[in-house]
């Protein structure tokens, strides 16, 4: 993450200014640029998002959009997959996905790049369960881990075999495993989520 602000600018002032890519983020008065993702992020948000919305959208309970604006509480963030239940979904007139999201998304999903500060990253986790969101993935592909974020409670380290948390109605029975499974492409490695 690169800061491209030398002083402070008012989030109304940081919403009128282009997109970039890859996306800035304003944080605290600074802008904040993530860093560009790279083979193992994109294949983890690709399949987080797949999967998510294979089991969620057909039957209307939630939909995970990939690296979504959102912006609230004095921030605003894009999280690498942000999960929003379905009736917290913004909708325009005839079910149309509106272009900003001014909440907090269900479920924040973020996955730790070389080049990122994993606090910064965290501290977006926090900002969004303090501002209404129910769950918050933190992915760290060098070991392997997630770091499981649920309001009032002390974060949880996930390994191996054992399942992850996800919102409630969600039928999506994930390990830790299978979620970094996904990084080994082929035939052989694509697992149903629905098993």
């Amino acid at each position: 993450m690169t800061t491209t602000t030398a002083q402070p600018i008012t989030l109304e002032e940081f919403l009128k200014r282009p997109e970039t890519r890859p996306a800035s983020e304003y944080i605290d008065g600074e802008i904040i640029q993530k860093p560009m993702p790279k083979g193992r992020h994109s294949r983890l948000q690709g399949k987080l998002c797949a999967t998510v919305n294979q089991v969620a959208e057909p039957q209307e309970l939630a939909y995970a959009f990939p690296e979504l604006r959102c912006t609230f509480g004095g921030r605003s963030i894009v999280p690498d997959v942000a999960v929003f239940l379905w009736k917290h979904i913004p909708f325009l007139p005839e079910s149309e996905v509106p272009d900003n999201f001014e909440l907090a998304p269900d479920w924040a999903i973020e996955i730790l790049s070389p080049d990122q500060k994993a606090n910064k990253v965290i501290g977006n986790l926090l900002h969004c369960l303090s501002h209404g969101s129910r769950l918050g993935w933190f992915l760290d592909p060098d070991d392997r881990s997630i770091l499981i974020f649920l309001p009032d409670q002390p974060p949880v380290l996930i390994q191996g075999d054992q399942l992850l948390p996800v919102l409630p109605d969600i039928a999506l029975p994930l390990t830790a495993d299978q979620v970094f499974g996904w990084l080994k492409m082929g035939h052989s490695n694509q697992l149903d989520p629905t098993e």
